[in-house]
């Protein structure tokens, strides 16, 4: 694992969310795929981890420890359950916005409660009736004194039901310019969340719609100005959507070869293993020769995010390269295991209907060719990982040599990550979370 652009303190970490995954996460999965309902408790106990502050600089409390270490995080706990590496890679695209376009008091005031696990952040750009065309969208926003009135809906928003603060872009005028992002915070009159709708995968993972109805939320929450949104929403895509959907499809693709190859190993078949059937080694063989590929491709676009240079291109490619890998081997899992990949007693099915998930969130895989279509032609519209590289490069001094485990061990008010904040006077502390 040390070839993929990582380093001890990576592997240390690594192996402090593997074991937290097997022996926290994985006693849940029958659980969750049961009840097929979010799982509030874990997902928050994950939360208290400190992970979601991945990319959060140490001065506000985070782990400041880059995208390398994100995708890790994101990859072992979707190893074992997809739906709980979905929870954190939406809560760290939340991180996003505020990251990169968030004024030094809205950091102050939310990112330490988000290393901290105290508030989980969702961004919400999607619309029904829109989808992936953002220009498209209807939802409002209209200045009135000292507020903005927010109306309209959001749709496929990642931890809509455990969501504590939701980054909501919508219209404030016309065209390209008229698009404006704020911070709602779930509890807020005039906003609410649908409720859940049964799907094919990630169960345990919720992904919903937000409502506004009148919904009045300070002029202080405006991220950036007025008409930064589409960057608010294409910059957090681009520059964690991707990446961490890619880690998703990492984590799945790993476990199929795990389990995939165990299978073979320990199941006869003309009296002798399953695995020494050459047609049985040779689907093996592609399923390897994916994920060494898919893996290459996800850790080095996310080590040139850590630098600091341009990789738009290997961002996008890493996701397209990721998402239909892992659907292949998959499919070719099924095909291993036969009928018995059937039955819910095996994990091959889920994996199948996981990996779907990640397909068109962060735009598709046309999508994502016909960016890369666009760069061949010389017609690319610039690059986030550039106008952004001062906020996205990773320093020596963020991640400490003798930091292994992870977190910061302080916050700016000297509190240890991870453990209760008392509440004092005059401190805004992370809302309760929303509930339907």
């Amino acid at each position: 694992m040390h070839r993929y652009f990582t380093d001890q303190r990576h592997e240390a970490l690594r192996q402090r969310v593997r074991d937290f995954a097997e022996s926290e996460v994985r006693p849940r999965i029958a659980e969750m795929e049961a009840s097929r309902t979010v799982c509030h408790d874990l997902s928050r106990r994950i939360a208290r981890q400190g992970w979601i502050g991945a990319t959060v600089h140490r001065a506000y409390g985070g782990m400041g420890a880059g995208h390398v270490a994100k995708t890790l995080i994101i990859e072992e706990l979707s190893r074992v359950s997809a739906a709980m590496g979905a929870m954190v890679q939406a809560s760290q695209l939340g991180v996003a916005k505020i990251v990169h376009f968030g004024s030094e008091e809205q950091k102050k005031t939310w990112l330490p409660a988000i290393a901290s696990g105290d508030c989980l952040p969702t961004i919400a750009v999607t619309e029904p009736q829109s989808g992936g065309h953002v220009l498209g969208m209807a939802a409002t926003a209209v200045r009135d004194g000292d507020d903005y009135v927010l109306n309209g809906r959001k749709s496929y928003v990642g931890n809509s039901h455990v969501g504590d603060l939701h980054g909501v872009v919508v219209r404030t005028g016309e065209g390209s310019t008229g698009l404006s992002a704020f911070l709602v915070e779930s509890g807020t009159p005039g906003f609410r969340v649908g409720p859940q709708r049964p799907a094919m995968g990630l169960h345990g993972f919720s992904f919903g719609e937000l409502f506004f109805d009148n919904c009045r939320v300070p002029a202080a929450n405006l991220l950036g100005r007025e008409g930064d949104g589409l960057a608010v929403a294409y910059s957090s895509s681009v520059l964690y959507g991707r990446p961490n959907l890619t880690a998703v499809s990492l984590g799945i693709h790993q476990a199929v070869l795990d389990e995939t190859s165990a299978f073979c190993a320990g199941r006869q078949r003309y009296g002798k293993p399953l695995a020494d059937l050459a047609n049985i080694k040779l689907k093996l063989g592609r399923i390897q020769s994916r994920l060494l590929l898919a893996r290459l491709s996800a850790y080095h676009a996310v080590h040139l995010l850590d630098q600091g240079l341009p990789c738009d291109a290997e961002l996008m490619n890493a996701k397209l390269v990721n998402v239909e890998s892992a659907l292949e081997s998959a499919r070719d899992a099924m095909d291993i295991h036969a009928a018995s990949a059937l039955f819910t007693d095996r994990p091959i099915e889920r994996f199948l209907r996981d990996a779907h998930h990640i397909f068109a969130p962060a735009g598709t895989s046309d999508v994502q060719l016909l960016r890369l279509g666009e760069l061949a032609l010389g017609r690319a519209k610039g690059e986030w990982s550039s106008r952004l590289a001062e906020l996205l490069r990773l320093e020596p001094s963020d991640w400490p040599e003798d930091d292994h485990d992870g977190p910061a061990t302080d916050a700016p008010d000297g509190t240890p990550v991870g453990e209760e904040r008392a509440t004092v006077p005059g401190q805004r502390t992370a809302p309760a979370r929303q509930r339907s």
